[in-house]
């Protein structure tokens, strides 16, 4: 008895146990939010959990993200707010975790009461939208992660000498991944902007007639046109919003009123990056917004911020534009790649070196640079002074090298903007002359001064699959058979240009002629003919020939196959074939002969009979076989010659396929 109990006792314990381990195991670790009041005047801590480090990568630190609930924010570690009036304001943090293995720490925001109302703000800080952002931004707090939440800040201003009623698009949800990047889970608010629904017309006229404008904003007054032309923006609204349209699967249109001369306003929206995007990992996504300062008014400015999908947090990476690829259209375009640092020294960096691995299939003498930060020309060949980008290519990457450069350093005294101390190079460069469908990788290798290298994510390209359809005719041959003739015509479906292996598919349509001949004979019991002659003796020969005509359809469900090289290729797999008609004409004679003494004598010529029957069926042959072949020629795309041994496990088992092919 004693026994049994320890041993219940023994695995309730370990019950207990795998539980408590499973528990800690799945534990999200939280971020909280402290705070001290003084006056109008909120100072804000957070209480982080412990990082995680990631082995090999530089130190693991967060960053951070606050809103203070009534339209601002700061990308400050602990900021300090003044707010204009006395109330209770939902405050909110998010922690970004870089370098570390875990996900970012959970946030519950807190509200924060302000009961003396001061209206000296000055201390609050000055994003400069206006002065160095030209009155519009996109900001968000981390690069998007599969299935975490990623903040978006829409900053927005009237940079004009009066009040303005405008209007902001946002699209997001590119059309051209199969799947949707984010699920908009949250919008807010702070000046009254109010969100439409407004279907999005493009047209291909750049101005609308007075009584047009009037009917479709209400309209009726109008402002000198001098006052409404600004050189900074796009002039062609119609058109900017039927581009983005295009691209872009969702979207969502705010309106604002009397904003004053000068006032800046915030818009925060948290989006959902959606799990799918998994394996998109290290492609460019992106989120474009079209301001419109004045309603009703053409002029409107542009932003489409660029994010990497990624899998952890790191502000030194390397992004492609496009994670697939289509095989056949290549040749006309270049692979666009963005790598992506950060300085986060206690000083500047002066010399930054991005040492890029670039693909075997990639040309490097079209290498093009699309777009950098810091902002600076090309170097000459000679030594100079002035701040400038080197490309030095070599056999298996190309270095690009800001050279007399300024980049502050996160940990720096005096920087509080991170966007100052992130740069990036974007490049682009065509396919060479003969590649194979295989996919490209490419990371980079990052190094700041004299410190150690750092080595990003690995970027990767992948072809699709395409479609590549064949025409194929050839005959059969079936040793087995008498007086046998099959011929047939089909097609083929496989992926384009495949490198190696690869699947296929094969729809045939044939025609087969052949005959069967039988033949038997029996010794009879005495005849009596009809004269009253009686044989004693005699022998009967049956002879029987079967000529067969059918229509057959010849399936290959799936082969696998595999390119040795481009001119040889081998196949295996199944193949099913059935009739779709099939006559049998037969035809039997028989023969009458007298037999005596084991010897076969004359024919009895009034016993000769011939009969001749037709029969028709549909479906009614289905023979099932496996094959092996081999072709050679253009193994890829183009013309081929194959030969094919199928073995049928029904008779006749062995035919051979004779065919030539024709991919495109």
């Amino acid at each position: 008895m004693l026994k049994k109990i320890t041993v219940i006792f023994l695995f309730m314990a370990s019950q207990f146990l795998a539980a408590q381990t499973v528990k800690n195991d799945t534990i999200t670790r939280t971020a909280s939010i402290g705070y001290s009041v003084n006056g109008n005047k909120v100072s804000f801590v957070p209480e982080t959990p412990q990082l995680n480090q990631i082995a090999g990568a530089p130190k693991a630190f967060y960053t951070y993200y606050w809103e203070f609930g009534e339209g601002n924010y700061s990308f400050k570690e602990k900021p300090i707010h003044t707010y204009k009036t006395k109330g209770n304001y939902k405050a909110q943090l998010s922690v970004t975790n870089n370098y570390d293995d875990g996900k970012p720490p959970t946030t519950r925001p807190k509200e924060v009461s302000v009961t003396e109302e001061i209206f000296d703000v000055s201390e609050n800080e000055n994003q400069q939208l206006l002065a160095v952002h030209n009155g519009f931004r996109l900001q968000t707090n981390r690069d998007p992660v599969p299935e975490e939440e990623m903040q978006l800040i829409l900053s927005y201003g009237n940079n004009k000498e009066y009040a303005t009623n405008g209007k902001i698009y946002v699209f997001f949800n590119e059309k051209k991944y199969k799947a949707k990047n984010f699920e908009l889970v949250d919008v807010r608010l702070y000046h009254n902007e109010q969100e439409i629904s407004e279907e999005i017309v493009a047209s291909n006229e750049r101005y609308i007639s007075k009584n047009e404008l009037v009917q479709s904003t209400g309209i009726t007054t109008f402002m000198d046109e001098k006052l409404l032309m600004n050189d900074s923006l796009k002039q062609n609204l119609p058109l900017s919003l039927a581009e983005a349209k295009d691209y872009y699967r969702d979207f969502k249109i705010f309106e604002f009123d009397n904003i004053p001369p000068n006032q800046e306003r915030n818009m925060f929206f948290t989006f959902k990056t959606m799990p799918e995007m998994l394996k998109d990992t290290s492609a460019v996504i992106s989120i474009r917004s079209i301001y419109v300062p004045e309603r009703g008014n053409d002029s409107h400015k542009e932003i489409t911020k660029e994010m990497e999908i990624v899998t952890s947090h790191d502000p030194n990476k390397m992004a492609v534009y496009d994670t697939r690829l289509n095989y056949r259209l290549v040749r006309f375009k270049r692979l666009k790649y963005k790598v992506q640092f950060q300085n986060n020294g206690e000083g500047p960096a002066r010399l930054i070196k991005l040492n890029v691995e670039v693909p075997e299939m990639l040309d490097k003498t079209t290498l093009e640079v699309l777009d950098m930060y810091p902002k600076c020309p090309i170097c000459p060949k000679k030594e100079v002074n002035f701040s400038c980008l080197d490309t030095l290519i070599s056999k298996d990457n190309i270095s690009f090298q800001f050279k007399n450069v300024y980049l502050p350093g996160t940990a720096q005294k005096g920087v509080f903007d991170s966007d100052s101390t992130k740069g990036f190079v974007k490049y682009a460069m065509k396919f060479g002359k003969d590649f194979h469908k295989q996919k490209s990788k490419s990371k980079t290798e990052i190094i700041f001064d004299k410190n150690e290298p750092i080595i990003t994510n690995t970027s990767t390209s992948r072809f699709s699959p395409g479609i590549s359809i064949g025409a194929k005719a050839g005959y059969n041959s079936f040793p087995n058979l008498k007086d046998s003739k099959a011929y047939f015509i089909g097609a083929t479906i496989s992926p384009y240009k495949s490198y190696k292996k690869y699947l296929q598919a094969e729809l045939m349509v044939a025609t087969h002629k052949f005959s069967e001949f039988k033949s038997a004979s029996e010794q009879l019991d005495p005849i009596f003919m009809a004269d009253g002659t009686v044989i004693d003796n005699a022998i009967r020969f049956d002879e029987t020939n079967a000529a067969h005509t059918k229509l057959n359809f010849d399936v290959v469900p799936v082969s696998f196959r595999y390119n040795l090289n481009g001119v040889v290729g081998l196949g295996v797999g199944p193949q099913i074939s059935f009739d779709l008609s099939n006559k049998v004409t037969t035809t039997t004679s028989s023969n009458y002969f007298t037999y005596f003494n084991n010897r076969v004598g004359d024919p009895i010529e009034k016993l000769f009979v011939t009969e001749t029957v037709s029969e028709k069926s549909s479906f009614s042959d289905i023979k099932y076989g496996v094959f092996a072949d081999i072709t050679v020629g253009a193994s890829r795309i183009g013309p081929s010659l194959g030969f094919r041994y199928i073995y049928n496990f029904k008779e006749p088992h062995a035919q051979l396929h004779f065919y030539a092919i024709w991919k495109i």
